[in-house]
This record gives C-alpha cells, sequence and structure tokens, in this order.
C-alpha cells in the first residue's frame, strides 16, 4: 500500500464510528498484561485509541489511561463511552503529551497506520527510559476450519493481511516499530498472541467486517456484493446459522523496549 492509499484507509473510520463503536472486539486483558508487565510503571498512552477499545481495557486492568486519537468523530465515541478517561485530539506524529510522560505506548490495531519516521521519535520522547511501545490486533482464528473458509469468502478487503495468525506474525515482525527514535533506540522486538473471541450473530459479525478499513473504502456496489456473499456463508454453516455464537479470534501483541 503506497502513502496516500494508506492514509485514504486510514482516515476512512470517522464514517463509520457508531458502528465502529458498536462492533468491535475489546481486548484479551492477558494480552493487555504482557504488553504492560516489564514497563516501569502504569502511565500509559492508547495512541489511535479510536473509539477507546483498547482504552477500556487498559482501565480494567489497572493502567493510568490517556488516550490521543485524531479523528473528531471516533473521539466522540470515545467520550461518550469513556467519560472519566482523559482523551486528546492528537496523533501518533503530533502527541500532545510532554516529554517523558508515560511508562508505555499501546496501540490497538493502529500501529500499521502511524508513519514511523515521524511517529517514532514522537514515541521515544514521551516515553520515559525502559518504557514500552506495543501494538496489539486482533485477528480471527484461521486454525479453525470455519473461519478459515469465512476468511477465503471474505477477500481480503474485510480479513486483510494482518488478521489471521500466520500473516500477522508475517506482516507485523519489524515492519511497523520504530529503528531509533531521533537519539534514542529501541531495542528488539518480541511477539506473543493470546486466545480471546467475541459473542456475535451471523448479522453482528457482517456489520463488524463492514467497519474494516478495505471495505469501508469499497465502492458501495462491490461492498454490498462482498457483504452478501459473506451473509450467504455464514447462513450456510451449522456453527453461524443461527442465534449467538463466538467468533475464534487471538489478540496478538508486538513490544519493544525503549532503551
Amino acid at each position: 500500500m503506497d502513502q496516500d492509499e494508506r492514509l485514504i484507509h486510514a482516515s476512512s473510520f470517522g464514517t463509520a464510528a457508531t458502528a465502529y463503536a458498536a462492533h468491535r472486539p475489546d481486548y484479551a486483558h492477558a494480552a493487555v498484561r504482557w504488553a504492560l508487565e516489564p514497563a516501569p510503571g502504569l502511565r500509559v498512552l492508547d495512541l489511535g485509541a479510536g473509539t477507546g477499545k483498547l482504552t477500556a481495557t487498559l482501565v480494567a486492568v489497572g493502567a493510568d489511561v490517556t488516550a490521543v486519537e485524531p479523528d473528531p468523530a471516533m473521539l466522540t465515541e470515545l467520550h461518550s463511552a469513556l467519560p472519566d478517561v482523559h482523551a486528546l485530539s492528537g496523533s501518533a506524529e503530533a502527541i500532545p503529551l510532554p516529554d517523558a510522560s508515560v511508562d508505555a505506548v499501546l496501540a490497538g490495531n493502529a500501529m500499521h497506520w502511524f508513519d514511523m519516521a515521524i511517529a517514532g521519535p514522537e514515541i521515544a520522547r514521551v516515553l520515559v527510559p525502559d518504557g514500552i511501545l506495543a501494538g496489539l490486533w486482533n485477528v480471527v482464528d484461521d486454525r479453525v476450519d470455519w473461519v478459515a473458509d469465512l476468511a477465503r469468502v471474505s477477500g481480503s478487503a474485510a480479513i486483510g493481511p494482518r488478521d489471521t495468525p500466520a500473516s500477522w506474525r508475517t506482516e507485523t515482525a519489524d515492519a511497523h516499530l520504530p529503528k531509533t527514535g531521533g537519539t534514542a533506540r529501541f531495542g528488539s522486538p518480541e511477539q506473543a498472541d493470546f486466545p480471546h473471541g467475541q459473542r456475535r450473530t451471523a448479522d453482528s459479525l457482517v456489520a463488524t467486517l463492514a467497519t474494516r478499513a478495505g471495505m469501508l473504502v469499497m465502492p458501495e456496489q462491490e461492498q454490498a456484493t462482498t457483504l452478501g456473499r459473506i451473509r450467504t456463508f455464514l447462513a450456510s454453516k451449522p456453527q453461524t446459522a443461527d442465534g449467538e455464537f463466538t467468533l475464534p479470534m487471538l489478540t496478538c501483541v508486538l513490544r519493544v523496549r525503549r532503551l
């Protein structure tokens, strides 16, 4: 994806902020705890916080959270869901926080949108020495047969290169981490994944997949065709045809320490 295309995709979520808030999953608590485990304290920046999905999990595990999000519509949803959280307008490339003010910077399904040539030094600036930078991604577990079939039927716009475990490991090995942070350096990246799941119906799973960036920027007729194909698939499977089911997922984490 070139820079212009990346920006179009990254800026698409505001048009679906309410649906994003309603349908996107939270993050496995064990994954968040692992991400924070080596941090020197619990002052955490949720960067690219969206509607607050990761923010809420950070609050639940006891972190002192500041959320930063560039999209006004997404930030409005975050304020509505989490009125007690300190939430600011800003971006990974222009973080509205003082130097050395947080112990960890976490990003939920957002780090791949950052321009790390600019964001890397900014993240290093706000982190204390030995602070942690971690990206978290929720992926569908295609080791389960029907989920693998769903991924094939859905196409890459709905279930893309980072959305299954094996492809996530390849895509994010170090591609989204800064090599340096200005005068600061970052250590070697670590990867881990943690079981997760989301209760869905066929309709709500279709609504979830419709909030993916590739779907949001898709021409209307093509989007309708793709979502229709997914609905037909879900109606054909005994696991998903009737009532609620659990979508098997993993929360995958990529973390690195600021040296």
